[in-house]
C-alpha cells in the first residue's frame, strides 16, 4: 500500500487523532487541508495539500487573532486555490520555505515559533507574493459576517437608522 493509499483508508477520526497525538497544527493530506483541533477540512483542487497548508500559517501569522479559528483563515485563502493563481502562489511559497532553510528551518510551515515566522515574513514583505496574500486577506479575512462578532462588529447601520441613535459611542474598549 503507497503511503498515499494509506492516507486514503483513514477515517477522519483516526486521522485527526493522529494529529493530535504529534501535535500538528495543521493535518495536510492527499488533496485536503485538515484541523487537529476541530472539525473542518478543505478539499484542494490546483494547490498541494502542504502548500495551502503554508498559506493558511501565513495567514495566521500576517493578521494573527487568538480568538479567530484556523477555518477562518483558509476560508479567507481558498481563493488562492485556483488554476490561475496556482503557479504564483507555489512559486511564492517555494520562496518562503527557501527564505526558512536560510534560518535554519526545514520549511516555513516546520518553524515552531511565531517569532521565528515573522522574521521570515518580514524578510519576503516586499515581494509582490507577499503583498498580495496580505492585501486579499484584508477582505477575505474580514469580510467573514461570522468573525464580525468577535471584533464587536454589528455589521452595517444605515437600514437601521444609522450610528448616531444606535449607540455609536457604546464601544467598550476604545
Amino acid at each position: 500500500m503507497t503511503d498515499q493509499q494509506a492516507v486514503r483508508a483513514l477515517t477522519r477520526r483516526q486521522l485527526l487523532a493522529r494529529a493530535s497525538a504529534a501535535g500538528a497544527t495543521l493535518v495536510v493530506g492527499a488533496g485536503f487541508v485538515a484541523a487537529p483541533d476541530a472539525a473542518w477540512a478543505l478539499e484542494t483542487t490546483a494547490l498541494k495539500p502542504e502548500t495551502f497548508a503554508t498559506l493558511v500559517q501565513m495567514a495566521r501569522d500576517i493578521y494573527p487573532h487568538d480568538r479567530v479559528g484556523t477555518e477562518y483563515y483558509a476560508v479567507a485563502v481558498k481563493g488562492y486555490d485556483s488554476a490561475e493563481a496556482a503557479p504564483m502562489v507555489e512559486a511564492g511559497v517555494a520562496a518562503l520555505d527557501a527564505a526558512a532553510r536560510g534560518h535554519g528551518f526545514a520549511s516555513y510551515l516546520g518553524t515552531g515559533w511565531e517569532s521565528d515566522r515573522v522574521a521570515i515574513l518580514r524578510g519576503i514583505e516586499d515581494s509582490p507574493f507577499f503583498q498580495t496574500v496580505r492585501g486579499g486577506l484584508v477582505t477575505g479575512l474580514y469580510n467573514q459576517k461570522a468573525l464580525w462578532p468577535l471584533f464587536g462588529y454589528e455589521g452595517e447601520s444605515y437600514s437601521k437608522g444609522g450610528y448616531l441613535h444606535r449607540g455609536f459611542d457604546d464601544i467598550a474598549w476604545l
